[in-house]
């Protein structure tokens, strides 16, 4: 009987084991599911800077600062497409779910330009500061979303997603250099 015994207490934690199993599964399921809506998400951020970049070239007085987001549009274009290839690899037919903080981060970049003077190193200060700070919410998303690729083991990606990440931090870093370079300095003499 002792036997019996402690082969039922052997048993009981493989059976709780087997269990733990099953809800990783399931939690696996959710983290897809969550992966997909966030690549949603994400895919519309990058269609409305397409919407956004030329507005701020526009109202950039620097000519570098204009050729820095004259050149990042280029730049997000291909981040749109790039997407559209995450949502085919995925099984999925791209599709842009609504990012309240991308609109809320270009809402904000508007009423900077409202509020500056035109043709102002003030008005290019703050266009900066709008850049980074859509910058670096998309080095968020886009680490976040790496490592969530990399985890479900779509390295694929994974990958491409890693692309775009480092392509971002390139840019937030050239920001800076515009705004340390020049830009800064030229407007405290405004």
């Amino acid at each position: 009987m002792t036997n019996t015994t402690n082969k039922t207490h052997h048993a009981a934690p493989a059976s709780k084991a087997n269990g733990n199993g099953k809800n990783a599964k399931a939690n696996d399921s959710r983290l897809e599911e969550f992966f997909h809506e966030e690549i949603k998400d994400i895919y519309w951020a990058e269609k409305k800077l397409v919407q956004t970049l030329p507005k701020m070239a526009k109202a950039a007085t620097g000519t570098d600062l204009k050729n820095a987001f004259t050149g990042h549009l280029e730049q997000t274009k291909e981040h749109v497409a790039r997407l559209e290839k995450v949502f085919d690899l995925l099984g999925h037919k791209p599709q842009a779910k609504k990012c309240d903080a991308m609109e809320g981060i270009t809402e904000e970049g508007a009423s900077i330009i409202e509020d500056t003077e035109d043709g102002t190193s003030t008005r290019d200060v703050a266009l900066i500061l709008a850049g980074q700070k859509a910058e670096h919410y998309e080095i968020a998303t886009y680490g976040g979303l790496a490592q969530i690729a990399a985890t479900l083991g779509h390295n694929d990606v994974a990958k491409i997603l890693e692309t775009t990440l480092q392509e971002e931090k390139k840019t937030d870093a050239m920001l800076t250099q515009l705004a340390e370079r020049r830009v800064n300095q030229d407007a405290s003499e405004e």
